[in-house]
C-alpha cells in the first residue's frame, strides 16, 4: 500500500501514515471530486474542516487550487455585480462580473465556509452555485471549477438559517462529521514536530464530548503555543463575552460543575514537558512580541485607559520597524477597507486600502474591537481574523493580528460592547486580560512630566485602595498631571459619571503632596542615606525587621526603573540590612529591566 504524499516524519508520527489512514473527510473531498457532485459538510467550529481542505486538496490534487469563500463575511456585490459595458459594436449593455477569485485560469475547488450565516441574498447565489455550478450568466466548470463544498456549523448559537428547501437539499451529498473525522491531530503534530503528542490526544480523547467541544482541536492548537513559548496554557482558552472559558462540566440544572481547567491543562503541559506558570513578568510585551515573531492573531482585554493602545503601538514599531496599520472599528466603514470594481478582463476586482498593500512587514490592530460600527464592516473584519486575507486576497507582509477591547463590566458598571460567539473567540492564539499593572505606563509618564509625575505616582500607588486604583488610569493620572501644570482644579480630570458626579476618589492626598508635603520616598532616602543605614542596621537585629524595614521596602516595591538606577548606590547601601524574604522578592517575577536593575544592585553589594 502506498503512502501518504508530502509527508514528514515527527516525533509523534515518526512513520508515514499508509494510504488506507486518510481520515473520512480527506476520502470524502476525494469521492465528490471524483464523481463531480456538490458535497456539504457539517460539525461544530474548531475541528479542522476548512483546514483539512486546504491542505488536503493540494496534496492529493496537486495542480488544483482552493477558493475559498467565507460566506458569513459576504456582501451580495461581492461575488456578482451588473456592471455597464461596450459591445463590439460600440453598444452599452449590462453584463454580470463575477468575482476574480472564481476566475484564477486553472482547475480550482470552490470551498463555501459557514454558508448558513450568510445573508438571505448570498444564501441564493450561493444556493446556484451548490445546485447548478453557476453563478448568473457564468458556468463555473467553464472557469475551471472541479469541484463545490459547502462547510456549516449546525448551531443554533452560530446560525442565522436552516436549509428547509427539498429542491435544494436534494442537489447535495451531505456528511455529519466529529473532530475524529478531520486531519487535525496530523496538522497538530506536524506543527510541534519535536513533541510527541501521543499523550495529549489521549487526555483529550479521554474527555466527555462536552470538554471536546469547549476544548476544540483548534483551542488545544492554541493551548500548545502558549505552551511552546512558556507562557500559562489558559491563556489559550477564548474569552467568551469578556470571561475566560472554564474546562467545567454543566450540572443537571444547567449551572458549571467544578472546574477543571487548571488539572486538564496542567496533564497537558506535563505531556509535553512545559512549564505552566500562572503569571510571566511583562505579559503584554512579551504577548506582542510573539505574536509578531510567530504569525498570531492576539486578543488582549483591559479596562479604558490602562494603556493597551499606545503600548502595542510602541512594541510593535520595535518589532517590525514602523508603526502598525491601525483601525478603530467605531468609525471603521466597509469602504475604509475594500470596494469591489470592475476588471479590464471582465471580472470583479477588489481595490484593498492603501496601508494593507505593499510588501513590507505588517501588523493590524483593530482598536475597541467589540464596538464595530456596523455588522458589515465586522464581517471583514472576522474574514482578516479568521482568513487572513480581505475579499479574498491575502495580505502581504501580515506578521501579526491585535485586537483590543475592553470587557462587558468594569467597576460595576455595564460597557456598550458587542457580545461574541466561541467561533469568534476561538480564533485568537491568545486571549489575555490586562491588569493595570501590566502595562508600563508609570515610567512613560515620569520620563514625560518629570517630577509631578513621580509625586501623583508616589499618591496613586500608596495613598488609595485597589478599587480606587481602577477608577484612576493611567490616562486619567495624565489628566491630572496636566491641570496642576496649568493651576486648574484637579476634581475636573476625574472621570465624570453625570448629574454632577465624579468618580469617588478622595484627592486631599494628591494636594497635600503636590503642595510640596511630600510622604517619604526615593529621593528623601537618598538625602539622609546615613540616617536610614543606621536605622536599618538597627532593625537586622530582628529577624523580620521593623517598621523602618517595611517603609524601605515598600519604596523600593513602588519606585520606577528609572528612579531606582538613579539612586542605585543608596538602594545598594540599604539593600543588605533588610530581611532575606523582603530581598528575594526584588528577583522574582519582574519585568526584565527591573530585573537586571536588581542584579546589578546585589553585584555592588558583593563588590
Amino acid at each position: 500500500m502506498s503512502t501518504l504524499a508530502g509527508w514528514k516524519p515527527n516525533a509523534t508520527y515518526p512513520d508515514p501514515p499508509e494510504q488506507g489512514d486518510r481520515s473520512r473527510l480527506e476520502r470524502f473531498i476525494d469521492a465528490m471530486l471524483a464523481t463531480g457532485q456538490t458535497g456539504q459538510v457539517f460539525g461544530e467550529h474548531g475541528i479542522g474542516k476548512t483546514s483539512t481542505f486546504l491542505s488536503s486538496i493540494p496534496r492529493a490534487h496537486p495542480g488544483t487550487e482552493v477558493v475559498l469563500v467565507p460566506a458569513a463575511n459576504l456582501t451580495p456585490d461581492d461575488l456578482l455585480v451588473n456592471a455597464p459595458v461596450r459591445t463590439e459594436r460600440g453598444e452599452l449593455a449590462l453584463r454580470q462580473l463575477i468575482m476574480r477569485q472564481l476566475s484564477p485560469g486553472r482547475p480550482f475547488v470552490l470551498l463555501i465556509d459557514d454558508s448558513l450565516q450568510a445573508g438571505e441574498t448570498i444564501q441564493s447565489q450561493l444556493m446556484q452555485v451548490a445546485c447548478n455550478w453557476t453563478l448568473g450568466e457564468h458556468d463555473l466548470r467553464a472557469l475551471g471549477c472541479v469541484g463545490v463544498f459547502l462547510t456549516d456549523n449546525e448551531s443554533v448559537a452560530e446560525t442565522g438559517a436552516r436549509r428547509a428547501d427539498l429542491a435544494v437539499l436534494d442537489r447535495m451529498v451531505t456528511l455529519r462529521i466529529t473532530a475524529n473525522d478531520t486531519a487535525w491531530r496530523r496538522h497538530l503534530a506536524d506543527r510541534h514536530a519535536g513533541w510527541d503528542l501521543t499523550e495529549v490526544f489521549r487526555i483529550w480523547a479521554g474527555l466527555s464530548p462536552y470538554l471536546r467541544h469547549l476544548l476544540s482541536p483548534r483551542t488545544l492548537e492554541h493551548v500548545l503555543d502558549c505552551a511552546r513559548e512558556g507562557f500559562p496554557l489558559h491563556w489559550g482558552l477564548p474569552l467568551l463575552n469578556g470571561a475566560r472559558v472554564a474546562l467545567a462540566e454543566p450540572r443537571d440544572g444547567g449551572s458549571p460543575g467544578a472546574d477543571r481547567t487548571g488539572e486538564i491543562l496542567g496533564r497537558i503541559a506535563a505531556a509535553v514537558g512545559a512549564a505552566n506558570p500562572h503569571q510571566v513578568a511583562d505579559p503584554v510585551r512579551r504577548i506582542l512580541r510573539a505574536a509578531v515573531r510567530n504569525r498570531w492573531a492576539v486578543l488582549l482585554q483591559g479596562p479604558p485607559g490602562c494603556g493597551k493602545t499606545e503600548i502595542t503601538k510602541q512594541v510593535v514599531t520595535e518589532e517590525i520597524g514602523r508603526p502598525p496599520v491601525y483601525f478603530s472599528l467605531p468609525v471603521t466603514n466597509v469602504e475604509d477597507l475594500c470596494v469591489p470594481v470592475p476588471a479590464p478582463d471582465g471580472t470583479l476586482d477588489v481595490l484593498v486600502t492603501r496601508a494593507l498593500l505593499g510588501p513590507g512587514p505588517k501588523v493590524l490592530v483593530w482598536d475597541e474591537y467589540n464596538r464595530p460600527k456596523d455588522r458589515s464592516a465586522f464581517a471583514r473584519l472576522m474574514e482578516v481574523t479568521q482568513e487572513w486575507s480581505l475579499a479574498g486576497r491575502p495580505i502581504p507582509g501580515l506578521r501579526a493580528q491585535v485586537a483590543l477591547q475592553n470587557p462587558p463590566y468594569h467597576l460595576g458598571r455595564k460597557l456598550l460592547v458587542s457580545s461574541n460567539n466561541v467561533a469568534q473567540a476561538s480564533r485568537f492564539t491568545v486571549s489575555y486580560e490586562v491588569r493595570p499593572d501590566d502595562i508600563p505606563a508609570n515610567q512613560w509618564l515620569i520620563d514625560t512630566y518629570g517630577e509631578v509625575a513621580e509625586t501623583v505616582l508616589e499618591w496613586w500607588k500608596n495613598d488609595i485602595d485597589d478599587e480606587g486604583r481602577q477608577w484612576v488610569t493611567k490616562r486619567t493620572l495624565e489628566r491630572l498631571i496636566k491641570l496642576h501644570q496649568v493651576g486648574e482644579p484637579l476634581e475636573s480630570g476625574l472621570i465624570y459619571l453625570g448629574d454632577g458626579e465624579y468618580a469617588p476618589i478622595p484627592l486631599s492626598g494628591l494636594r497635600h503632596r503636590l503642595s510640596g508635603r511630600r510622604s517619604l520616598g526615593l529621593r528623601d532616602l537618598a538625602a539622609e542615606v546615613d540616617t536610614w543605614e543606621a536605622r536599618l542596621a538597627a532593625a537586622a537585629e530582628h529577624d523580620e525587621g521593623t517598621a523602618d524595614s517595611d517603609t524601605v521596602h515598600q519604596i523600593f516595591a513602588n519606585a520606577e526603573v528609572s528612579q531606582l538606577r538613579e539612586h542605585i548606590e543608596v538602594v545598594a547601601r540599604l539593600l543588605p540590612h533588610l530581611p532575606p524574604k523582603l530581598r528575594a522578592t526584588y528577583l522574582v517575577g519582574q519585568a526584565e529591566d527591573k530585573q537586571r536593575l536588581w542584579v546589578d544592585a546585589f553585584a555592588m553589594i558583593a563588590t
